[in-house]
């Protein structure tokens, strides 16, 4: 593969693990979340319309030489082979990325990085117009977006943004309370996540929504949780997504975990959490607990149909001895288990007793502050 390689940045949602990736804007518009480091010491800036067309083009590219290669060795069979082979050992991550995109059939795309919506609207439609010709197999293109954008930008332009071939954004929505979103410098209210939220689902464009647990730690936890609910059930989003709120050092929210003006949740209290949201839920969205970050993955379904369900799930949750609480958690923390079934698996159960134990020093306590690092660490 000779091909130069393309811009890439540094994150896509997981349900985009497929989707070729197209950097259409760099870093963050906002980038003063205290709870989020990953565009940390960088400075927000668009791409040129033009130079976005040119990593489209390189991906084009590298996309025809695998297939040209694959076919001058045999075809369809081949090339399973010519992927296997890139993605075991890829020129560049631009290679690897476009070898796993073409794996699934190369129908998705992936609009980097945190606001693309914020071009200009009829750049943004050239790019995504000019994506759609280029590489015809591509069915389905989603970005990340900010509520605020999306609440500035007018209906009609979001409903351009969609006929020219945005299908789904991505919402970093977090929380519904106002207190929570002041604390974390979200620069976002949240009338403005309604008429932002509101705006894309009327648009036609599929709205995710990434809700973050723990947010309001202990001081708003149920201000947080009862509001989170109520706005999203004014958006109805057509899906919300649970994400867990995790501490890592160098985040401007460490400071305040550190002074004391910030008291983290423990995993027992951010179920907790999630269960009162789940309760002021009010809507007929998609609930996907699709991050390693979750202590309870299965809690997910179509609401309002599904929501018994989910409450029964963190009421089983909750219904356990506080040894069992202590054995799952650790047990999902330390990625033995993946749900609350597998407490009835004796192999898996006794791995997680001697990891147990090894932390506890035998006593069968386990600090909070242990577990939290154990879930940075596994997420």
């Amino acid at each position: 593969m000779y091909s130069e390689p393309f811009e890439l940045g540094p994150i896509r949602p997981p349900s985009e693990a497929y989707s070729l990736l197209i950097r259409a804007t760099r870093n963050c518009s906002w980038n003063r979340c205290r709870f989020c480091g990953t565009y940390k010491n960088t400075r927000f800036s668009l791409r040129a319309v033009d130079e976005i067309k040119q990593d489209i083009l390189a991906a084009k590219r590298i996309q025809d030489e695998i297939l040209s290669l694959a076919e001058a060795n045999g075809g369809a069979k081949s090339l399973r082979a010519v992927l296997l082979s890139v993605l075991r050992n890829p020129p560049s991550q631009s290679h690897y990325n476009v070898a796993l995109w073409l794996s699934q059939g190369g129908k998705n795309a992936f609009l980097q990085d945190a606001n693309s919506i914020i071009m200009r609207t009829p750049d943004l439609v050239e790019v995504l117009k000019f994506l759609k010709t280029t590489l015809p197999s591509i069915e389905r293109i989603t970005s990340y977006g900010r509520s605020k954008t999306a609440a500035q930008k007018s209906l009609q332009e979001l409903k351009d943004i969609h006929a020219a071939g945005l299908t789904r954004l991505h919402v970093g929505f977090e929380s519904g309370s106002d207190k929570v979103l002041k604390m974390m410098d979200k620069g976002v209210t949240a009338a403005e996540q309604i008429e932002g939220g509101r705006k894309v689902v009327a648009s036609g464009i599929s709205l995710s929504e990434y809700v973050l647990l723990g947010l309001g730690g202990k001081e708003l936890w149920e201000e947080n949780a009862r509001e989170t609910g109520k706005v999203l059930s004014a958006i109805n989003p057509d899906y919300i997504r649970i994400r867990t709120l995790g501490v890592f050092p160098g985040l401007a929210m460490a400071e305040d975990v550190e002074n004391g003006t910030f008291t983290r949740l423990n995993d027992a209290e951010m179920v907790a959490e999630l269960k009162l949201m789940i309760e002021n839920l009010d809507c007929t969205s998609n609930l996907a607990s699709d991050h390693s970050g979750n202590l309870l993955m299965e809690v997910e379904g179509k609401l309002p149909g599904d929501k018994d369900k989910m409450l029964a799930t963190i009421a089983r949750f909750q219904s356990l001895s506080t040894a069992d609480r202590v054995r799952f958690t650790i047990g999902r923390r330390a990625g033995v288990f993946e749900c609350l079934d597998d407490l009835q698996d004796t192999y898996r159960r006794e791995r997680v007793d001697q990891i147990v134990a090894r932390l506890s020093g035998g006593t069968g306590q386990i600090d909070d502050d242990l577990v939290h690092k154990l879930r940075l660490a596994y997420t």
